[in-house]
């Protein structure tokens, strides 16, 4: 790996301290594939804000799509919601007759954080249903917007379109899907750049070499990440228009298609 430093304006980007510290893979580990169990649950929101450039950033601006596209007397979706970041990010912002949201996720573990989490906050002003249950078995309908926040990539590849073609059919005119992705560059140059740039990132972010490659090798067989250009593709031989990328940091991206 190159060694690449990153500057920032700022001292040496932190976690947020309120939060378990994600240290999973800080000892040696016996090879496995990554789950999404209760000890990831626990320390997700450390893991993920320092996994992700610009998670933030993603949360807080699926919020403020949500308010735009939402439209009254229909449902948002949030499939693969984990501890429901983007869930309460619309929450925040949407309000009116006849709006909810419906988050999904199969960890039983993070669903029952995410109801805890739920039951102590006083600014949710639409209900909210949680349900453990797979997405490509969620009966989607009369959804205005649809979010997969870095849900799709672990979906296995031959059933990526079949979940596309559903969240299609029951979305209505106008509707937009969010997706957020790990992403590949098909320039090999360009791809390994950025991957020197976010393991750079990581260590910013006080992970160890040890921790890097650990997780690494527990997602190679899980999160299995596209190109752009698939991403492009399969939304519109699903239907959807008017596809781009509105954010991205590095080998990661969130996009917005509209039916």
């Amino acid at each position: 790996m190159l060694n690449i430093p990153i500057l920032y304006t700022s001292t040496k980007l932190m976690s947020d301290s309120t939060h378990p510290k994600d240290q999973i893979f800080a000892e040696k580990v016996l090879p496995g594939d990554f789950e999404f169990d209760a000890r990831v649950a626990e320390v997700f929101e450390d893991m993920i804000n320092r996994s992700v450039p610009g998670y933030s950033t993603i949360i807080a601006m699926i919020g403020v799509l949500a308010n735009r596209y939402c439209l009254e007397n229909s449902v948002v979706f949030d499939l693969g919601c984990s501890l429901g970041g983007a869930t309460f990010a619309m929450a925040r912002q949407l309000s009116g007759s006849g709006r909810s949201i419906v988050a999904v996720d199969n960890s039983t573990a993070m669903i029952e954080k995410m109801e805890s989490r739920r039951s102590s906050l006083d600014f949710v002003r639409v209900p909210i249903e949680c349900r453990c249950e797979d997405v490509l078995e969620t009966q989607i309908s009369n959804a205005s917007v649809v979010v997969l926040n870095f849900t799709l990539q672990f979906i296995p590849l031959p059933e990526r379109r079949q979940l596309i073609d559903r969240i299609y059919a029951g979305m209505n005119p106008g509707g937009i899907l969010i997706i957020s992705e790990k992403i590949v560059f098909p320039d090999e140059k360009l791809n390994s750049l950025f991957i020197d740039l976010y393991h750079s990132f990581k260590e910013n972010m006080e992970y160890s070499q040890l921790e890097i490659s650990q997780k690494r090798a527990a997602l190679e067989n899980v999160l299995l990440p596209e190109t752009i250009e698939s991403h492009r593709n399969r939304l519109t031989e699903a239907g959807f228009s008017s596809f781009d990328v509105w954010f991205q940091c590095f080998n990661f991206a969130s996009m917005v298609a509209f039916k």
